[in-house]
């Protein structure tokens, strides 16, 4: 078994002597890089670059650079999302973001798993595990986002939380570790039923 195919099955594999991997690894460093040093005017150039770096990539997608991805292959990042600045999909496994999310800068999503027993984790073992976003997800600045966290539509992150365990549906969660505060509801909306829209 190849440790391409290793790392597809959520098995242990060696991300540091594959030739393919490697590889792979530096074309989307390349293009993370030419990315990063492209002015923010040169909105074809950059959205040119964004297109093959991130070949799963919805419409109308914004990201601000710096920006960092280890394949981009295994990034699939739904219509209408927003990655501020300093975001970093470290995508051994496939990361998952879904439509209309909000992510607030130096956001890093870690799909790695190292060993715990040093002599192992010297040996460049490494284990990759997926991460999904739902859609209208709002994450706040400054979080870390851990290997096999699934977060639920519409949940909102606190800034600077670790989320190191799954998050339901509609709620607000924070801390390190992020645990769930409350359901978010219908008192949480701005504009009231009753109340002209500005505008309108």
């Amino acid at each position: 078994m190849t440790e391409r195919e290793k790392l597809e099955k959520g098995l242990w594999y060696d991300a540091n002597y594959d030739a393919e991997l490697l590889e792979e690894r530096l074309q989307a460093e390349d293009l993370c890089f030419a990315f990063n040093q492209t002015r923010p005017k040169e909105t074809e150039r950059k959205e040119e670059l964004l297109k093959q770096l991130l070949p799963h990539k919805g419409e109308h997608v914004t990201i601000l650079s710096p920006f960092y991805t280890d394949y981009g292959y295994n990034c699939r990042i739904g219509e209408e999302t927003f990655l501020n600045h300093n975001a970093y999909l470290m995508d051994g496994a496939p990361i998952t973001i879904g439509k209309h999310c909000f992510i607030g800068p130096n956001c890093g999503m870690y799909t790695a798993n190292h060993p715990l027993v040093a002599e192992e984790r010297n040996q460049g073992l490494e284990q990759a595990r997926p991460i999904t976003i739902g859609d209208n997800v709002w994450i706040g600045a400054d979080v870390t986002i851990l290997p096999g966290v699934t977060i639920g539509e519409g949940s909102v992150i606190g800034a600077k939380s670790v989320v190191t365990k799954d998050i339901p549906p509609n709620v607000i969660a924070l801390g390190n570790p992020c645990r769930v505060l409350r359901a978010i509801t219908e008192a949480d909306r701005v504009q009231k039923a009753d109340e002209p829209q500005e505008g309108k």
